[in-house]
């Protein structure tokens, strides 16, 4: 199946072609004119530059074979040769019925392709923040969409555990603790089992030892030393680095479950560094890396660049290995564990220029296997004063934080409201915890990813205009009707040919698949997110419109009833693509 977008283009693109005209032409769109018709086809315009023909005895010849169609009641032709059209109401509740019957609601599968996405980047030994959320919520939507499309996924958290802030951790709790038996370089172990650290402290000691390092060289230079000998592999070293990743990674799933985001591999850094020593010998031996002024480099600049490309940097003068190096190594593991056919990387848009610099080396050095490489950058998510967004006092808000402020704020809006007021607090508390992650969510993911957005919690909250918690009622308010009716006994039954009130709402509904493709094509989840904010606004209009359970008809109800089933069937897909979950009742 399809949208019903897709089905006319179908027709009319097979009318372009029967006119020995390229059917790519015949492509047919929801009309930006509703009042000139349902839907326009603009290729007569393009046909004719390519034809050297006039454009409206183009669109006059493809009217004229369209009008035999028994779909269309209303054909015209606009302008230099824009093709308008109007479905019957036949057609459109035919084609209704089928979007209710069908488990995708007419979506289409695409060709499966094997997929690594990278929507992490979140640090060991370090408190996940709000600087952490956009990437997780867009990937993490990003990867639900490619599911539903047909793809294989593979999310990948891709860790920092192995610069040079391990060094400085590791440096300065041999200050505080020398007489650890990790620091102790006669120690034959076994090393304990237990932390000596906690994710709690590892949160203090990280940016008292960076401070520390800042302030004085030859503190730096103790950091360094201890970066070089753990990735030397000296035993202490190796173990409490593994003890920091297993209290960081304990707390990150904690923190991204809390938020709904889910990831199939917990991989860092440090997992590539075995493959670091290989690839930069074949980098070297094909004769693309090559030393300046110590330092061992890519050039990876084009004739034909229109700025600056600086050469990526794979070992520095001290020897240690860049972001780029463990990034390129990554690839290698990823064709070798995964050999996808495409690997997204969601972050941050200011890493622009390092994934340019990654990717053309990892295609000059054959790394990348058959694998497309895609950077998807994000803008952030700013306070009122227009800077990145922090707490009151001017830090940056622990991610838990923030999840906790949300569902606070949603309780006191639902209270507000006056909404979920009798129900057990149980209940109410996770109503609150859904709405809150739903406004924060939404207000995320109505963005163009790249595109920045201020931090507004009143706006986010609240139950009416574009956010998520109004999302979440016209859904529930759905489900109520849908309650009462199977209450008195009525269940949804065949769609009927729509009263001219209707039309609108059966043409959302159809339109589902054309906002699915858009948000996957261009990575967009913005593009479900307005269809599910169109879709609730023409439902609401409906809904004042028309009765619904005091219709008296019993086909004009069962009708009705079946267009509230898809609907809601139509909103809960499009949000949980967005990671959003519908309570049950408010």
């Amino acid at each position: 199946m399809s949208s019903l977008s897709g089905a006319l283009t179908e027709v009319v693109a097979r009318v372009f072609s029967d006119l020995g005209l390229p059917a790519e032409y015949g492509r047919v769109t929801v009309s930006n004119r509703p009042d000139l018709g349902q839907f326009q086809c603009n290729g007569a315009l393009a046909a004719a530059k390519a034809a050297k023909q006039n454009p409206r005895a183009i669109a006059e010849q493809v009217m004229a074979k369209l009008q035999a169609l028994p779909q269309l009641r209303d054909i015209s032709l606009a302008g230099p040769g824009f093709i308008n059209l109007s479905l019957t109401d036949k057609a459109l509740a035919e084609h209704a019925n089928k979007v209710a019957a069908d488990d995708r609601l007419a979506v289409p599968t695409k060709k499966r392709e094997m997929v690594v996405m990278d929507y992490g980047g979140a640090n060991i030994a370090k408190t996940m923040h709000v600087g952490h959320l956009r990437a997780a919520i867009i990937g993490e939507a990003l990867r639900r969409l490619f599911i539903f499309a047909g793809d294989e996924v593979v999310g990948d958290v891709h860790m920092g555990d192995w610069g040079l802030q391990m060094g400085m951790i590791i440096s300065e709790l041999e200050i505080r603790r020398p007489d650890l038996p990790y620091f102790d370089p006669n120690f034959k172990g076994p090393y304990p089992n237990a932390s000596p650290v906690t994710v709690d402290e590892l949160e203090e000691v990280y940016p008292t030892a960076a401070a520390a390092c800042k302030a004085d060289p030859a503190r730096m230079e103790k950091a360094r030393v201890a970066t070089a000998e753990l990735q030397q592999g000296r035993p202490g070293y190796r173990a409490l680095w593994q003890h920091f990743f297993d209290v960081s990674v304990e707390a990150m799933k904690r923190d991204y479950g809390a938020l709904g985001v889910h990831f199939d591999l917990w991989k860092g850094e440090a997992c590539v560094d075995p493959l670091i020593a290989p690839m930069v010998d074949k980098m070297k031996a094909i004769g693309i890396a090559r030393e300046d002024q110590g330092a061992l480099i890519v050039p990876v600049a084009k004739p034909d660049d229109k700025k600056e490309i600086p050469p990526l940097i794979l070992i520095k003068r001290d020897g240690a290995a860049m972001y780029g190096t463990t990034d390129l190594a990554t690839i290698v593991d990823r064709v070798h564990e995964q050999n996808p056919d495409f690997i997204l990387y969601v972050v941050d848009q200011r890493q622009h220029l390092h994934f340019e610099q990654v990717f053309r080396a990892a295609i000059m050095a054959g790394i990348n296997g058959k694998a497309r490489m895609e950077h998807l950058g994000f803008g952030t998510m700013n306070g009122p004063d227009g800077k990145p967004f922090k707490t009151r006092a001017g830090g940056v808000m622990k991610l838990q934080d923030l999840i906790a402020m949300m569902s606070g704020a949603a309780m006191a809006r639902l209270n507000e409201q006056g909404l979920a007021t009798d129900y057990d607090p149980a209940e109410r508390q996770e109503i609150a915890r859904r709405v809150g992650l739903a406004a924060l969510k939404f207000a995320d993911l109505s963005n163009h990813p790249v595109a920045n957005y201020v931090f507004d919690l009143d706006r986010f909250v609240r139950f009416e205009g574009k956010t998520g918690p109004y999302l979440q009622y016209a859904a529930v308010r759905i489900k109520s009707i849908l309650r009462k009716a199977e209450a008195q006994g009525e269940k949804p039954g065949r769609i009927l040919p729509p009263e001219p009130g209707e039309r609108d709402l059966l043409l959302a509904l159809g339109a589902l698949p054309d906002a699915i493709a858009a948000a996957y094509e261009e990575r967009g989840p913005n593009k479900i997110a307005d269809y599910a904010f169109g879709l609730a606004q023409t439902f609401s209009s409906y809904y004042n419109q028309f009765h619904i359970l005091s219709e008296q008809d019993k086909a004009l109800l069962q009708s009705r009833l079946a267009l509230c089933a898809v609907t809601l069937r139509t909103l809960e897909l499009s949000l949980s693509l967005l990671g959003i979950e519908v309570p049950e009742r408010m």
